[in-house]
């Protein structure tokens, strides 16, 4: 350095390390918000209906068969102005198994249920749970965020033992 330069005077180094820092920040930053509106935009799709309910069919359905990822029975109405149907559709999945009876919610087409109550909001949102431990990753490496990441990490992770033990 020339003496008679100021000390405030960036040099080309610090200009570039300013540079490329910024533009990890500004590319993880897009990332993570981009993995935290998939999971959310994964788990509405759902939880619009259970969340939503009031106007909405609601009933139990007692599942009498399952087959090629969906499983069928018929529907009881428990709501007014809520039709009974001799089958309805719900996935099948590791919370629903044969012989048993379940809360839902009749999506639109009236054929397809999704499960309520507490067990159905909480497996609704259960991408967004997947989302937020990923997005915690993502926090942790790119953007240097520990305890961001540790909040993120720690609500996904509730989120997901929330859903599990309801289920």
């Amino acid at each position: 350095m020339i003496p008679a330069m100021p000390a405030s005077v960036p040099t080309l180094r610090q200009a570039s390390y300013t540079a490329l820092r910024f533009g990890r920040l500004v590319v993880m930053g897009a990332v993570t918000a981009l993995i935290l509106v998939a999971g959310v935009w994964g788990s509405w799709g759902t939880a619009q209906y259970v969340m939503l309910t009031k106007g909405r069919e609601r009933g139990t359905v007692e599942v009498s068969r399952c087959g090629g990822g969906t499983c069928f029975g018929p529907y009881t109405p428990v709501s007014a102005g809520s039709q009974p149907r001799g089958r309805v559709v719900i996935e099948d999945t590791v919370a629903v198994s044969q012989g048993r009876a379940y809360p839902v919610v009749v999506k639109p087409d009236g054929e397809q249920v999704v499960r309520s109550g507490p067990a159905g909001v909480l497996y609704a949102w259960v991408p967004l749970g997947g989302a937020l431990l990923l997005a915690s990753v993502v926090v942790a490496g790119g953007l240097r965020r520990t305890r961001a990441a540790w909040v993120l990490a720690g609500a996904g992770w509730a989120l997901l033992t929330a859903a599990f033990v309801t289920l």
